[in-house]
C-alpha cells in the first residue's frame, strides 16, 4: 500500500473499522492500485475484490465483509498495512523491519511507521501533551475497548486474551498518576469494561477461577463507580459461568441482581435469555415462554445497534440463538431446528464467511439433536464433528450443548460406531479443559 494512501484519513478510518472493502476501493481511487494488484497480494480472486469494493449505495445491498481474523492478517500482512491501524500488535514484518531502522522519538513519526499498538497510542498522545492524562488519551482507550469486544464474536481467543491484558496493565498504571476526579472514573470505568471482556475470554479458554477474580474486580468497580451497566453485566456472566455449571439457583439469583443493576441497557435481554434457557434445562416450559416475551419486550424497545457485534450490545438477530436453545430442549424439534437455519443464515457473511462462528457451531449442534431423534445418525455426527472444529468457541457454551447432542446418540444409537467415536471426541475435548488453567 503506497504510503501516501496510508496516510489519508478515509483509508484510516476503513482500515480500522475493518472495512477491507473500501480500503481496496479508496487504494484504487487515491493510488492507482489495481484490484488485480490488490488479489494478488492477498491470495484472493480478482472478481471478490471488486464485490467487496461496490460502493453499498449502488443498489445491490450490503456488500461482502472479511470478519475472521485469520483473514484480516491476510489482508494486513499482503497489503503492508502497519498492525496498529488495524488494531493489532506489530506485525512480523514490521518487527523484522524496526530492527534495521532508528525509531525516531516524535510520536507522530512512530505511528506513522507502525511501531505502536492499541495501547501504545494512548500513551504516545498522553506524552504529546506531558500531562498524567488527557482527553485524547482516554478516548483512545476507549476506542481499544470497543474494537475488542467488537472483535470477541470471530478473533483468536488467545489474541483477545493477550490485547485485553495489555489494556489493563495500561490503564492500571494510568491510574498510578494525576488526574482530576472525573477522569479517575473515567479509567475505572474503562478497567471495568476491560475485566468483563477478561472474564468471557479467560472463561472461553477454560481458565475457570482466573475468569471468576476478572468478573468480581469488575462488580467491585460497578459498585465504586456506581456503574450499573458494567454492574449487571457482571452479573450476567455469573448467570452465564452457573448455566454451564449447571447450577439453576445460583443462575436465577444473578440474573435478577443483573435485573436490580440496570433496568435500560440491552444487559436485560440477555439475562431474560439466560433465564429462559435455565428454565428449560430444569423443564419450566411456562417459565421459558414468559422469559422469552419479556426479553422480546425489552428489546423491542431497544433502537437497532450501529455495531451488532459488539458483545456488549444485545442485537435483535441474536434472538434466534435464544429461542433455538430453549425449543431443542422442550423438544420442539421443528422450532429449533428453524431457528438454528436462520442463526446459521445470520452468522454467514455475503461472502460465506462466518462472521459469529460461536453461535453457528451451536446451531449447528442443535440441528444434529434434532436429526439425531428423526433418526439420521451420519447428519447428526457430521453437524456435531463440525461444530467441534470450529475455531472460535467458548468451551463451556459449546461443550453444554454437545453434551446433549452426546446424550442423544448414546441414547439412540450405543451400538452404532459413530456414536462411540463422537463421544470420544466429547471426551478428548473434556480431558483438555481439565488440565491446570493457564495463568491470569
Amino acid at each position: 500500500m503506497p504510503p501516501h494512501v496510508l496516510e489519508s484519513a478515509d483509508v484510516r478510518s476503513a482500515i480500522a473499522n475493518h472495512d477491507f472493502g473500501e480500503v481496496f476501493r479508496l487504494a484504487r481511487l487515491h493510488g492507482k492500485v489495481s484490484y488485480a494488484k490488490i488479489a494478488e497480494a492477498i491470495g484472493y480472486k480478482r472478481e471478490h475484490i471488486g464485490k467487496m469494493a461496490r460502493p453499498e449505495t449502488d443498489g445491490k445491498g450490503v456488500r461482502p465483509r472479511i470478519t475472521q481474523h485469520r483473514k484480516i492478517l491476510e489482508v494486513v500482512d499482503g497489503l503492508r498495512i502497519p498492525g496498529h491501524l488495524a488494531g493489532l500488535a506489530p506485525r512480523p514484518w514490521e518487527v523484522e523491519r524496526g530492527a534495521t531502522i532508528s525509531v525516531p522519538d516524535d510520536p507522530s513519526t512512530l505511528l506513522a511507521q507502525g511501531g505502536a499498538g492499541l495501547w501504545d497510542v494512548a500513551e504516545l498522545l498522553r506524552r504529546t501533551e506531558m500531562s498524567s492524562i488527557n482527553s485524547a488519551a482516554l478516548e483512545s482507550i476507549e476506542q481499544g475497548i470497543d474494537q475488542l469486544a467488537r472483535a470477541y464474536p470471530y478473533a483468536d481467543a488467545d489474541y483477545l486474551h493477550q490485547r485485553t491484558r495489555n489494556g489493563l496493565q495500561y490503564v492500571t498504571k494510568q491510574l498510578e498518576g494525576r488526574m482530576t476526579l472525573r477522569q479517575h472514573r473515567e479509567l475505572l470505568v474503562d478497567a471495568g469494561w476491560l475485566f468483563l471482556l477478561n472474564a468471557c475470554v479467560q472463561y472461553d479458554r477454560g481458565q475457570r477461577e482466573a475468569a471468576n477474580l476478572s468478573k468480581a474486580a469488575a462488580l467491585r468497580i460497578g459498585d465504586e463507580t456506581g456503574h450499573g451497566e458494567i454492574k449487571a453485566w457482571a452479573w450476567e456472566i455469573e448467570a452465564w459461568f452457573a448455566l454451564t455449571q449447571n447450577r439453576w439457583a445460583d443462575m436465577l439469583r444473578a440474573v435478577e441482581a443483573g435485573h436490580s443493576a440496570d433496568q435500560t441497557h440491552s444487559v436485560g435481554v440477555q439475562l431474560y435469555a439466560h433465564k429462559a434457557r435455565a428454565a428449560a434445562r430444569m423443564g419450566d416450559a411456562r417459565l421459558v415462554r414468559d422469559s422469552l416475551d419479556a426479553g422480546r419486550a425489552r428489546l423491542d424497545r431497544l433502537p437497532r445497534p450501529d455495531h451488532p457485534e459488539h458483545h456488549f450490545i444485545i442485537d435483535p438477530d441474536k434472538w434466534d440463538f435464544y429461542e433455538m436453545d430453549a425449543y431443542r430442549l422442550l423438544g420442539d424439534d421443528e422450532r429449533a431446528a428453524a431457528h438454528a437455519r436462520s442463526v446459521i443464515r445470520i452468522s454467514t457473511g455475503p461472502d460465506g464467511t462466518e462472521i459469529s462462528p460461536m453461535r453457528a457451531a451451536e446451531a449447528r449442534l442443535t440441528l444434529g439433536v434434532a436429526a439425531a431423534r428423526t433418526g439420521d445418525i451420519e447428519v447428526a455426527v457430521g453437524l456435531g464433528t463440525t461444530a467441534l472444529a470450529a475455531d472460535r468457541k467458548s468451551l463451556p457454551s459449546l461443550l453444554l450443548v454437545a453434551n446433549e447432542l452426546d446424550k442423544e446418540l448414546r441414547a439412540r444409537y450405543p451400538r452404532e460406531t459413530a456414536s462411540r467415536d463422537f463421544h470420544e471426541q466429547i471426551l478428548s475435548i473434556t480431558r483438555g479443559t481439565a488440565t491446570p488453567e493457564l495463568p491470569f
